[in-house]
């Protein structure tokens, strides 16, 4: 049995998102669905399911580590009674600790798995939507094309033939499993003949050629909320990729790309807008005109005496918040020095210089 952290393509000491990454990823290169031609894509896939399932769970992740074939102590002198200690001990049946791994218990009973494959969860979307810096911040609705793979409307998924349908499979009796024993466990393998799902197509259906999937292009409206972030992903329910055996459906993950403005820039929740001043009105004070992100003018106090890149800040005109706490719009003082000054305006600012009483800003430089 090949080593779970190996089939993730991880090291052990992965971290739980860097081991969510990694399975998204290998799930959509090897799911069955993407690669029809590859009769070995559905025992890969299963495999990749499998080693997720247990790496992905705090508590037997633990287990595998310490009791799994490469982790920890390994199979060799291992002590049932202690593995079943360490499983009662966390609240789960040792049945399910590694249920795709060292595969089920034979005979009758509920966890004998004959008959059919059991159902799993369809494969998460993601998707890429651009807003221009507006919508993004009124909040908009976008038409979102996925091409996915979907049930074969003829067949309504099974890839048989309209008039006939699966039938058992004669190698492995339905279980979709073969038993191979490896020491103190038994390892369950898919069967080659139905690739795990304890069926057979004897007449495939013409549309998907057995397959029981359809590519198709799906158009799904998605509601932009206001204000929403560079980067921010929009979790769609049910809008993956359907389900095996009657499993739930996918998500459909809608990553936001917010074009950058000409005019604002955003920090967190707050807009900052760049707004020019004359030295008049920044050195008596003033009240002027600001533009707001959402196209509206704002009447701003320049308080006297303010310098080049002071920053002023009107609460509730930023960024608009689910939680109704809005950002604020920061206006950020530009100071004009004029040119081309004429005759009358030399004469005031020299006049203006004489008054000032001489005063060197520049003083504490040589102190």
């Amino acid at each position: 049995m090949r080593d779970l952290y190996e089939v993730l393509e991880v090291s052990r000491t992965a971290s739980a998102d860097e081991i969510k990454k990694a399975y998204r990823k290998l799930a959509r290169k090897h799911h069955p669905d993407a690669n029809p031609d590859d009769p070995k894509a559905e025992e890969r896939f299963k495999e990749i399911s499998a080693a997720h399932d247990t790496l992905s769970d705090p508590d037997k992740r633990k287990a595998y580590d310490q009791f799994g074939a490469s982790g920890g102590t390994g199979a060799q002198g291992f002590d049932p009674n202690d593995f079943r200690d360490f499983a009662q001990d966390r609240g789960f049946d040792i049945s399910d600790l590694f249920g795709d791994l060292f595969g089920r218990r034979r005979g009758g009973g509920p966890s004998a798995g004959r008959g059919r494959r059991p159902a799993r969860r369809g494969v998460d979307l993601e998707t890429r939507v651009t807003l221009s810096f507006d919508d993004a911040l009124r909040g908009a609705r976008v038409t979102v094309p996925v091409d996915k793979d979907v049930n074969c409307a003829d067949c309504s998924g099974t890839g048989a033939a309209a008039g006939t349908s699966r039938t058992t499979c004669p190698d492995c009796g339905g279980s979709g499993e073969r038993q191979v024993n490896q020491g103190f466990f038994a390892i369950a393998e898919a069967c080659m003949r139905c690739g795990g799902q304890g069926s057979i197509v004897e007449k495939p259906c013409a549309t998907c050629k057995g397959s029981g999937r359809q590519r198709r292009t799906k158009r799904y409206t998605v509601k932009i909320p206001a204000g929403i972030a560079d980067g921010a992903r929009i979790r769609v329910r049910g809008k993956g990729l359907d389900g095996e055996s009657g499993g739930s459906p996918g998500d459909l993950w809608v990553v936001v790309q917010v074009l950058p403005s000409e005019r604002f820039v955003r920090r967190g929740k707050d807009i900052i807008v760049e707004v020019p001043v004359t030295f008049p009105e920044a050195a008596l004070g003033a009240e002027i005109d600001v533009p707001t992100p959402l196209g509206e003018k704002v009447r701003v106090k320049v308080p006297a005496g303010s310098v080049d890149g002071k920053m002023l800040r009107v609460r509730g005109l930023g960024a608009p918040s689910t939680s109704g706490d809005d950002g604020s719009l920061l206006v950020r003082l530009k100071l004009i020095v004029p040119t081309g000054l004429s005759t009358q305006q030399t004469e005031a600012l020299e006049k203006f210089a004489a008054l000032d009483g001489g005063t060197d800003p520049r003083a504490e430089l040589f102190s």
